[in-house]
């Protein structure tokens, strides 16, 4: 009898082969690609949209993919920026998996660009599990959400590369204690960089896409603790400890399939408008 554990394995190492195949097509396009992950209302849409302008203006080639389990609002919302974007509906799987981007970004965009944006579903518990063949593993967290976020959710954070404050401009009014965060985020991921940032204000314009591009370019992301002690594991044949769940015993990992998405009905990589993939 096939145990949900064992699918589950199966399902997570099914992903790795998949993230590893398109971490080398994303390598040969030159292009890196940007996992974007939080809860839901962390302002993680406003604030993309808002570097998206900015790589506009900066003339960058750059592109977005969107995840949702529902309607194509934050596509539309980002292609106000006027870059190429795409709209996956996941069909309520919480997550996403490499299977569905790579279908999604055949032939997509047509020219060649620097970075990739993906906003991962608004969840901090199922997208950690899941390597997606990512240049720049970004964690945001609003101040509204509580300085003990990184420490409820110790695998999405204890693997970024980059953390991100949103909706800094309110930390006096929610009495948002940043010294208790940041104590925090140590805690799970020693050395990470954390930047502070408002969609509204404009404080930290421009920081996500600068990290993202300096990746692009070359240098190393910051390597986590946690991933490292995962390699350790592996290696040394003690465990079999998959890279996005050390210790946590892959917290929500789904072993459940998601449902079929049928090729595109349109691409609005020239007119703005957002193609839509269910």
């Amino acid at each position: 009898m096939c145990r949900a554990a064992d699918l589950q394995t199966a399902v997570l190492a099914k992903n790795d082969e998949g993230a590893r195949d398109l971490r080398a097509r994303m390598a040969a396009r030159g292009t890196a690609l940007v996992n974007l992950m939080s809860s839901p209302g962390s302002g993680k849409t406003a604030l993309l949209e808002a570097e998206l302008g900015l790589a506009r203006e900066r003339g960058l080639a750059v592109a977005a993919l969107t995840a949702d389990l529902a309607t194509e609002n934050d596509a539309r919302r980002l292609a106000r920026s006027g870059v190429p974007v795409r709209q996956v509906l996941t069909d309520g799987l919480c997550h996403l998996e490499t299977d569905m981007l790579g279908r999604h970004l055949d032939g997509w965009p047509e020219q060649d660009v620097r970075l990739l944006f993906v906003e991962n579903v608004g969840n901090l518990v199922c997208p950690a599990s899941y390597d997606l063949g990512e240049s720049l593993r970004v964690v945001l967290a609003s101040v509204t959400e509580g300085e003990d976020k990184p420490l409820k959710y110790p695998t999405a954070f204890g693997l970024a590369h980059l953390v991100v404050v949103t909706k800094n401009d309110i930390a006096e009014a929610v009495e948002f204690d940043r010294e208790a965060f940041l104590g925090h985020v140590r805690q799970v991921n020693p050395g990470v960089e954390v930047v502070f940032t408002s969609a509204r204000s404009g404080e930290g314009a421009g920081l996500l896409l600068d990290r993202a591009l300096a990746v692009a370019d070359g240098a190393a992301p910051h390597r986590p603790v946690m991933a490292t002690a995962t390699v350790a594991l592996v290696e040394d044949g003690h465990a079999h400890a998959h890279a996005f769940g050390l210790g946590h015993g892959h917290p929500h990992a789904h072993a459940h399939p998601h449902p079929h998405d049928p090729a595109d009905a349109h691409d609005g990589a020239h007119d703005g408008a957002p193609a839509a993939a269910r």
